[in-house]
């Protein structure tokens, strides 16, 4: 693009080239819209609610084509809604509560690395006490799962049925709750995107075939 400024390969330190990229972005975006760091700093207006994994190939604005201010985001290993999570349930009651957002977007991703290890032994990682929810899935859904051959696809559909039970934990949280109690529409969305095509799957109409899942 003829705006973009030109990356200079040097033997800098690579945390100073990071530093020397964010200039070079803010100088960028002040150039397509001046005074836009103003009018984020004046007030957080975001539409949606974004809770994903923090797979470094998964970054929420961009996949979505949209700039920084539109999406409060929430990430943690496989995208996972726990009820006894506190940080998650925070940024939720937050997003709905005080920006009064209404959309909420549960994204998971195939190939996600915390699905994939939760279908192997556990190797008494930290790690493997979170994946845990979604190996209570696998075991829940065991039947579906073994009935597919391929390794690979069997893999897909745990991602899918991840998100799909996010979603019903977002749906059925007291914030979710309370919000719809008090006359608040709060619309839950789930999506899965492939790192593969870059593209991203509504598999929102199918989450009430989730509804029979009861956590382990």
């Amino acid at each position: 693009m003829a705006d973009e400024d030109p990356i200079i390969e040097t033997d800098r330190d690579p945390i100073e080239a990071l530093l020397a990229g964010n200039r070079r972005w803010a100088a960028r975006m002040e150039r397509r819209n001046p005074g836009f760091f103003e009018s984020l700093r004046a007030q957080q207006r975001p539409k949606y609610l974004w809770i994903g994994c923090a797979d470094s190939r998964v970054p929420a604005n961009e996949i979505i084509d949209l700039p920084p201010g539109e999406v409060f985001v929430h990430r943690n290993v496989a995208n996972l809604v726990v009820h006894s999570d506190i940080n998650c349930l925070g940024v939720l009651d937050f997003g709905l509560r005080v920006l009064g957002i209404r959309d909420v977007i549960v994204c998971g991703h195939y190939g996600c690395g915390g699905v994939t290890a939760a279908l192997r032994p556990s190797e008494n990682r930290i790690v493997d006490h979170w994946i845990r929810h979604i190996r209570d899935i696998a075991k829940f859904y065991r039947p579906e799962l073994e009935a597919i051959d391929s390794p690979d696809e069997r893999n897909r559909r745990l991602c899918e049925l991840n998100v799909a039970v996010q979603v019903v934990h977002v749906d059925e949280s007291p914030v979710v709750q309370a919000c719809r109690e008090a006359g608040g529409t709060v619309r839950v969305h789930g999506w899965i995107y492939d790192v593969a095509d870059g593209l991203l799957r509504d598999l929102t109409p199918t989450v009430s075939d989730i509804r029979a899942y009861e956590p382990a």
